[in-house]
């Protein structure tokens, strides 16, 4: 006869390891993201920075989330760190539960929820304010656990003083301590009279609270600590579902939990955690892959960022701007940019949030085109409002060096040598080409918006210049406007500059389609390869071909991808370009 009991406890085991390979898994995939959590957040060691946390309810959690969020520099450390607390809520939840037998995988839900938050922010994680967001929230609910424990391991009429004391404690814990105290009176058989006693209380500490923190809202009091995703122009509200559920199971656990002892509980709560945090988790590989480039431009290996290019058929906008740079650093750029791609892909983001390029490098991007003054007024706007993480302080690091404000430098580097992994971090010298473009570019605060298109306008101008470098960009820049007025002035300007050198083939290709479809009055005449030019031919009967009445350009463009996709040609039809501007071979030839 099979052992009922033995069979209970392989099933719960069963369940046990299946969720932790779940959950191992989940935050192997994520670890680019943990180390991004770890760039754009903000710690700062000394008592300023730690007051201000403390000037609000659940500032303390945050502080100490902040501080483990270091951790996170190398993400396996700070992973098994994470993983090591939800391990101690399971146990300690099962403790303070009074959780028996199979019943005791309930605590599987709230582990859920908490693994769920970490995956879901997409791009948030670029603009989020909440400081200490990526442990506070489990260091808040393993001191609710303990506190729950401690109080029902106390006899009954101490109750009340444990009430008193989540009051007492609520600046610390801020929306834990209500749940605390919910989930003790629930707990036990509370009366009518301790229940209404409980609402009072709960009512006067709410009163005495606002009047205490008179710098916030009711509800911003209430629910302190409670994650919540607003901007002035954006909200998503859907990313505090995870910690919804958490407060909502978190209930449910003392009042159903002795009705939930059967054999195949276990398995039906980790199926529901697997099925929740993989509903709600955001993975796009593009995203990865902004933040793989991110990370090794930021550490100048420009290797890594191409090779992430190769790799990658549709990038955005900001893998765009990052691979440019690279083959600026490495060599080839107009003669591998467009075989590797200049088709802009739309950011998969299913929040309404609007995130570009000025919200994920850019500050990265100006420092690497010698735009110091933009790319230092870019740090300080986006840091006073997401903090003065590891990123926004290496990248002022690198551009005091270049602009050689030895006391600036000196200011950052010491606050980055108080965090554990950056000990004896200097930033990286300012390379030779960073130098040569400082000298081109008119270093002033334009005042306008910083954006792809300003970029890609502002770099096209630079025709004039007797650098060979800017020279080079303004060329490229140029032909990704598709504009054959600054195409000209920048072709002749690169050819004077890069006389004894090769033609670089893309550089060929926009020449030959504007001389056939935008020539000047005075024509530059210049030797091409027979072949170049013998396939231009052939895009152009291509296109012919295969073009049909009631084809929109989306679908002739995707059909010719796979034979031209690597051409100037076929970006300058079909291509989604920076910025819409007049001049556009493609609308020249449609007209």
């Amino acid at each position: 006869m099979i052992n009922k009991s033995k069979v209970s406890d392989v099933v719960l085991n069963v369940s046990l390891l299946a969720f932790i390979a779940f959950t191992v898994y989940i935050l192997y995939i994520n670890q680019e993201v943990f180390y991004t959590a770890y760039d754009r957040s903000e710690f700062i060691f000394g008592a300023p920075f730690f007051h201000t946390l403390l000037s609000k309810p659940f500032g303390l959690m945050r502080y100490v989330g902040a501080w483990l969020t270091q951790f996170f520099c190398h993400p396996g450390i700070g992973t098994g760190m994470m993983m090591a607390i939800w391990a101690l809520i399971f146990c300690v939840g099962v403790k303070a539960f009074r959780l028996q037998g199979g019943a005791s995988a309930l605590m599987l839900l709230p582990v859920a929820c908490l693994l769920t938050s970490m995956v879901d922010l997409g791009y948030w994680i670029y603009i989020s304010t909440i400081r200490g967001y990526w442990f506070s929230q489990s260091v808040g609910y393993l001191v609710m656990l303990l506190l729950l424990w401690a109080a029902r391991s106390t006899p009954r009429r101490w109750h009340l003083a444990w009430y008193l004391a989540a009051v007492c404690i609520y600046p610390i814990l801020g929306w834990f301590a209500l749940l605390f105290v919910l989930c003790l009176a629930l707990s036990e058989k509370t009366t009518w009279r301790e229940y209404i006693a409980i609402f009072l209380l709960i009512f006067t500490a709410s009163i005495w609270h606002t009047q205490f923190y008179s710098n916030l809202k009711f509800d911003d009091v209430v629910l302190a600590g409670l994650p919540r995703f607003e901007t002035l122009s954006d909200v998503s509200p859907h990313l505090s579902i995870p910690f919804w559920v958490l407060g909502a199971v978190s209930i449910l656990i003392p009042l159903c939990s002795k009705y939930l002892t059967r054999w195949f509980v276990p398995v039906l709560c980790a199926a529901a955690g697997i099925v929740f945090t993989s509903s709600q988790m955001y993975y796009d590989q593009n995203y990865i892959n902004e933040m793989r480039m991110v990370r090794h431009a930021e550490d100048d290996n420009w290797k890594a960022v191409l090779h992430i290019a190769e790799e990658n058929k549709k990038p955005t906008c900001t893998m765009l701007f990052l691979k440019n740079i690279a083959l600026m650093n490495e060599g080839g750029l107009l003669d591998r940019s467009f075989k590797l791609g200049n088709d802009a892909a739309n950011i998969n983001n299913p929040d309404t949030l609007h995130v570009t390029l000025l919200d994920i490098a850019s500050p990265l991007v100006y420092y690497n085109y010698g735009m110091l003054n933009e790319a230092i007024r870019l740090n300080f706007e986006n840091a006073i409002q997401a903090g003065f993480s590891p990123f926004y302080l290496k990248m002022l690091a690198r551009c005091a060096l270049a602009v050689g404000d030895e006391k600036l430098v000196e200011r950052y580097t010491t606050i980055l040598h108080r965090q554990p992994f950056y000990g004896d971090w200097q930033p990286a010298p300012v390379t030779d080409k960073i130098k040569e473009l400082q000298k081109c570019y008119p270093d002033e605060l334009t005042g306008v918006e910083n954006s792809d298109s300003y970029l890609v306008n502002g770099i096209s101008l630079w025709y004039e210049s007797d650098s060979k470098v800017a020279s080079e960009q303004a060329l490229l820049y140029a032909m990704l406007r598709c504009d054959s007025r600054r195409f000209w002035p920048s072709l002749r300007n690169y050819v004077k500059l890069h006389l004894d050198e090769q033609f670089p083939l893309h550089a060929m290709e926009a020449y030959i389609l504007f001389m056939d479809k935008a020539p000047e009055e005075k024509r530059m005449m210049l030797p091409v390869e027979q072949s170049v030019f013998e396939r231009y031919k052939q895009f152009w009967a291509a296109l012919e071909s295969i073009a049909k009445p009631g084809m929109t350009i989306v679908e002739v463009g995707e059909q010719m991808r796979e034979a031209y996709g690597d051409t100037y040609w076929w970006y300058n039809i079909f291509g989604r370009k920076f910025m819409n501007v007049t001049g556009n071979i493609g609308h020249e030839i449609a007209s």
